[in-house]
């Protein structure tokens, strides 16, 4: 920006050259080191790197002078007018390099397992504006990069790796994976490939392998099966046989370690001899129960053996057992458990100060996390347990970011492992399908790997442990489906689909964006999203290459395919950097609207399947699926539309309802539309095989007809307008914008509607989720989230069986029941869109909601009195002793509007692991119970 001043000091002129085009920012920043960072007002954010700062080619206006009389015959058309315009591009001088995701504004949640494929549900929420306006997929879980798929020739028992020994220069990295079959072993070498190897591994191939590891020093490597052991040392064999007929039934080994468990309780220890490098047997003991697993442990660096083994029996304990010499074998201690355990293994710390974990992984789909005393070998007397999926849990470890975790498998695999800067053991889910068995694997090319079977198929999986770091045992990962409008809300749809025996589940979406062109109108002006210029450029340039390729031979044009390719490929990195979210031109006035309805298929990445513009400045607002009797119960989908609606004052030209059938489960089909003449449409719900809808100040019920939607019943009169709308049998639950919830009861003999309840306080409403027969839950517009409930016996109340009611005391508002308020909470923010569902398997449902800046929470009902008690008193100890960053009390902030009412501050109690340790002390003195107890419980709460 340039100003032109005269010799006066008077500003006569201003030229501005047009650097680049960024998204409506908030705040810009520009740091010491030449990044600008752009703080958008909806979606994400941007850290820019500014290529050049000289612009002698960029385009640059000039400000134009009016003169005029009187400063009062000013006015905006001479300003919109007189303003210079510029055409946005692509980034031209800046280059985008990093990307900070912002979900604002989110106005959708939707939680249901709809890919088909996973066992927990994904978190599906509508978030953005205009074009930077996205469907996001959240899903509970770290993100897993699947690197490997192959099949295998069966289904496998186990499967293990064997890394390189000391003197080879791939040491650390894994030399063979061994898969074990119910009759057989495949071994297979890790290279550049992994292919398969035959005899000359040595291995015993024609029996499953039960636990393989490499020896140090010269002791080769080390297989076990159920007749005995093997070990291969320079190309020699040397076999261990089971006495009599007895078998191995689980077996563990390290590098100078092995131990077997034999039919009927027997365990016997093998160990390394330095000298020779042979495996010697120890000594032999019996359990008193039989194994059924068991885990030597790992060497401790710095240290020549592990010091203790977990011997899991099935009498549902699980024994730690000392290898020290002269005690090998001998208990040191026993903890019982609720179910058999089914598979056992030790974690050695990275410091020696810190205490040996063991995990136990149950029969009944449960995890327990123990410490044990690495000197004395007691167990803790506070296990963690979690229960983690409908399978048996198998344990391994596996190394992330250089540190010991433990890998949990059973309906889907989970991830245990400690947070260094909080001193936490995070237990976090993977976003994967389930897997059966799984080891730790190592290449050049992947340093921290897993190998893992599902069914008849060998994987190789990388974990990203972003999201997983702060101390948070909850990750979540994100996919986006990009949209043309901002979203309003949307509804699944069930629909036939090609194969007739099967039902398909699709999502729609309806989006709309006020002050804006639809889709034809931004074309028939020339306006491309893509900033106009790429496709010019890379349509002159094609036009050139054919040109090239007629008189060149057949080398030179492959070699030239190749450079086209490799430029191609560049380029759409290049678009990628260079991409930045475009508005469409503003319309002139008022009334302009641009929106579309797209269906989407979850099962397939949330594809779009059609997306259907609408023109002529028709928004759709709402949207729902309804089931008419007359139809024979089919799913339709039915969209609330308005045309040419202006906000201030609120009116518009019309309003309708459109009925769309799906077809074949991948388009929609118009059936009717149906004019409506009281408001705009706000609100659409199913009603007992019909159609309610929510029209302005009034509460309207559909039949369907061959042309039409028929009006059968109407109640009016409501104090301004139909916000949510959600039914249950013959009951309606509308909130209004501006006085709160409203309970409504269909009469079909009557064919009528009754107010048969209402909220005295006049909460703006924004969200409902319903929670039973007689409760419903709600979110206003200033940030509060409160529960409300029929009072018993207030719907009798309301009928008249006798019809001699007068009919000015059943119209009085004095006369209707009204709504008690059960529990309250300040939120903080604007809560948009909220539903009952359970994010793991197997847990009991929650309250999860969504604010209008995109963050998820959820409100967990309490089942037993004692959790109330001890949660209440841990956050009346925390309102005083834990830190205020603003200063502010935690009670009164959270009673901004109205007194907190039976509803516990969670963040306020996760404050507690904060604290220090003389602070945590006292409260857990209070409370009558240890630090290490209140730290379990926050946790199995989460």
């Amino acid at each position: 920006l340039s100003v032109d001043v005269s010799e006066d000091k008077v500003v006569t002129g201003m030229q501005l050259a047009l650097l680049d085009t960024l998204p409506t920012a908030n705040a810009l920043n520009i740091s010491k080191k030449g990044m600008l960072f752009v703080a958008s007002e909806f979606g994400d954010h941007g850290l820019y790197q500014f290529e050049r700062i000289e612009l002698p080619d960029a385009p640059t206006n000039a400000s134009s002078q009016i003169t005029v009389n009187n400063i009062a015959d000013w006015n905006t058309e001479m300003a919109v007018t007189s303003a210079k315009t510029f055409a946005p591009t692509t980034l031209k001088n800046l280059r985008k390099v990093y990307t900070l995701d912002s979900p604002t504004p989110t106005t959708g949640v939707l939680v249901g397992e709809l890919a088909g494929n996973e066992v927990s549900p994904q978190i599906y929420t509508l978030a953005g504006k205009g074009p930077s306006a996205s469907l996001r997929i959240l899903r509970h879980g770290a993100s897993v990069t699947e690197l490997a798929v192959s099949e295998l020739p069966g289904i496998p028992g186990g499967i293990f790796t064997i890394p390189h020994d000391e003197s080879d220069e791939n040491v650390g990295l894994s030399k063979y994976i061994v898969v074990s079959f119910a009759d057989a072993t495949l071994v297979l070498s890790v290279g550049d490939t992994v292919e398969e190897v035959g005899q000359e591994s040595r291995f015993k191939t024609d029996a499953p392998t039960l636990a393989c590891s490499t020896l140090k020093g010269n002791g080769g490597l080390c297989q076990i099966y159920p007749d005995g052991l093997r070990q291969i040392k320079a190309g020699q064999l040397r076999n261990w046989e089971c006495p009599g007929l007895k078998r191995v039934e689980s077996a563990s080994s390290n590098t100078c370690q092995a131990l077997l468990a034999l039919a009927g309780g027997e365990v016997i220890y093998f160990e390394l001899d330095n000298l020779t490098g042979d495996l010697n047997e120890m000594v032999t003991r019996d359990m008193g129960a039989d194994v059924c697993c068991l885990d030597v442990g790992t060497v401790p660096t710095g240290k020549s053996r592990s010091l203790f083994a977990a011997v899991g029996c099935r009498d549902q304990t699980v024994k730690i057992v000392s290898l020290e010499p002269g005690k090998f074998l001998t208990q040191k201690s026993s903890t019982a458990l609720k179910s058999r355990p089914h598979s056992v293994k030790l974690q050695y710390p990275d410091n020696e100060k810190d205490d040996i974990i063991v995990m136990i992984g149950l029969d009944d789909g449960s995890s327990l996390r123990a410490t044990v005393d690495p000197v004395t070998g007691a167990i803790g007397s506070s296990p963690t347990r979690r229960f983690l999926g409908a399978r048996p849990v198998s344990v391994s470890r596996i190394p992330l970011e250089g540190r010991s975790s433990m890998l949990l498998l059973s309906s889907r695999p989970w991830i245990s492992r400690l947070d260094q800067a909080s001193g936490k053991h995070i237990m976090a889910p993977l976003s994967y399908a389930p897997l059966d068995h799984g080891c730790v694997f190592s290449s050049q090319a992947v340093k921290e790997g897993v190998v893992a079977t599902a069914g008849k198929t060998l994987r190789i999986i990388s974990v990203d442990t972003v999201g997983m770091e702060g101390g948070d045992d909850e990750a979540f990962n994100t996919n986006r489906v990009p949209l043309r409008y901002t979203p309003r809300q949307m509804t699944l749809l069930s629909a036939s689909s090609a194969d007739p025996t099967q039902r398909k589940v699709v999502l729609a979406v309806v989006e709309s964006d006020y002050n804006d062109f639809g889709q034809e109108a931004k074309k028939s002006m020339g306006f491309d999203a893509t900033g106009g210029e790429a496709g010019k450029k890379k349509g002159g340039k094609k036009g050139d290459d054919d040109e090239m390729e007629v008189d060149s031979d057949d080398e030179d044009a492959e070699a030239k395919k190749e450079e086209e390719s490799d430029e191609e490929s560049e380029d759409e990195e290049e678009k990628e950097t260079r991409a930045t979210p475009i508005r469409g031109p503003m319309p002139p006035q008022p009334g302009h609207w641009g929106s579309c309805i797209r269906l989407l298929d979850p099962s397939d990445s949330c594809r779009t399947l059609e997306c259907i513009e609408l023109n002529r400045n028709e928004a759709a607002l709402c949207c729902t699926s309804v089931r008419f009797h007359t139809r024979g119960g089919e799913s339709l989908l039915a969209v609330g539309t308005v045309t040419g609606m202006k906000m201030h004052p609120l009116k518009q030209t019309s309003s309708h309802v459109i009925l769309y059938r799906v077809v074949n489960g991948d388009r929609l089909q118009l059936l009717h539309r149906t004019t409506i003449d009281d408001g705009p449409v706000m609100a659409l719900a199913h009603f007992q095989g019909r159609l309610l809808v929510g029209i302005g100040k009034t509460l309207r019920l559909y039949e369907m007809g061959k042309r039409q939607l028929l009006r059968k019943c109407e109640l009016r009169g409501l104090p301004t307008f139909v916000k949510t709308l959600q039914t249950a049998g013959d009951r309606a639950y509308f909130g209004d914008m501006m006085r709160s919830m409203h309970m409504i009861r269909y009469e079909a003999s009557a064919n009528r509607l009754i107010l048969i309840a209402s909220d005295p306080s006049p909460r703006p409403i924004v969200s409902q989720e319903l929670l039973d027969w007689n409760t419903v839950a709600v979110g206003d517009k200033f940030g509060n989230i409160c529960i409300l409930r029929l009072p018993r016996g207030a719907d009798t109340a309301t009928l008249d069986m006798t019809g001699q009611r007068a009919l000015w005391d059943s119209s009085r508002d004095s006369s209707t029941p009204k709504l008690e308020v059960l529990c309250q909470y300040y939120v903080g923010e604007i809560v948009t869109s909220m539903t009952r569902s359970s994010l793991v398997a197997g847990g009991a449902d929650s309250l999860i909601y969504v604010t209008v800046t995109g963050r998820i929470g959820a409100l967990v009902p309490f089942t037993s009195r004692d959790d109330v008690d001890f949660y209440s008193q841990l956050e009346g100890y925390l309102r005083v002793e834990a830190p205020r960053p603003t200063g502010r009390d935690p009670q009164s902030y959270r009673s901004y509007y109205a007194p907190v009412m039976h509803i516990v501050d969670g963040d306020l109690c996760s404050a507690f692991n904060a604290l220090s340790h003389e602070k945590q002390a006292e409260i857990a003195e209070k409370l009558d119970r240890t630090v290490g107890e209140i730290m379990k419980k926050l946790e199995d709460t989460r």
